[in-house]
């Protein structure tokens, strides 16, 4: 599982540790706020090169806020170069 990383935006830091717990991984260090006009900033602070990723972001409410967080995220990974991005999505 080493190949294997885990990421969560802001919606349940709570669910994301949990999951990470159970499956014995640290959770992916990552920066997730705003800019002061208001728009999503992310930054991932791991290297993600060529690892497997799963980003767990229920997209309960505020959903479009949510959703932004967890788009954003995926194209900071990607940009990141991760092998292959999985999205958690439960609501």
């Amino acid at each position: 599982m080493s190949n294997m990383m885990i990421f969560t935006g802001n919606a349940n830091l709570s669910l994301a540790q949990k999951v990470t717990e159970h499956l014995k991984l640290p959770l992916g260090k990552a920066t997730v706020g705003r800019f002061s006009d208001g728009e999503v900033m992310v930054e991932i602070l791991e290297n993600v090169r060529g690892k497997n990723i799963f980003v767990l972001q229920p997209t309960c409410s505020p959903t479009n806020d949510n959703l932004m967080e967890l788009i954003i995220m995926a194209d900071a990974l990607r940009r990141a170069s991760a092998t292959r991005l999985t999205a958690v999505m439960p609501y």
